[in-house]
């Protein structure tokens, strides 16, 4: 979503964004905030600028922000990142919270079983190396 018009998202999606993907077409709804109503909402709208900075923001199906990043500009996002922090609660709410995902966890990965039994134990059960390889 960005404050830029639908008009704007095809020439882009045309001419720049289809030649990035294999696929040629983007599997994903693009959507238009003209005005900048929601980025206000979320806080990523610089009104002066008549712009939202680059924001992606992680909603579960209960409607709670779960995750946020924002990012200026001159660094872009981590597409791969973003979607494993989506299976990563993905998978935390299917086990209704019976097993957690550390940091770098992928899916088939070590997770941990909270409680009080891992508080000072998360290094003997977190393979910090998975999250590396």
């Amino acid at each position: 979503m960005s404050v830029d018009s639908a008009f704007v998202h095809k020439v882009w999606t045309d001419n720049e964004l289809s030649k990035m993907i294999t696929a040629g077409k983007v599997p994903f709804p693009m959507l238009s905030d003209g005005g900048g109503k929601v980025g206000e909402m979320y806080g990523v709208y610089d009104e002066d600028a008549g712009v939202d900075v680059r924001g992606r923001f992680l909603i579960d199906p209960d409607g709670t922000v779960v995750g946020f990043e924002v990012l200026t500009p001159p660094v872009g996002r981590n597409v791969l990142e973003t979607l494993r922090q989506v299976q990563a609660f993905q998978h935390v709410r299917a086990t209704k919270g019976a097993e957690v995902c550390p940091s770098g966890w992928k899916p088939g990965k070590t997770v941990l079983k909270p409680g009080p039994d891992l508080v000072s134990n998360v290094w003997k059960n977190w393979k910090v190396k998975e999250a590396f390889e």
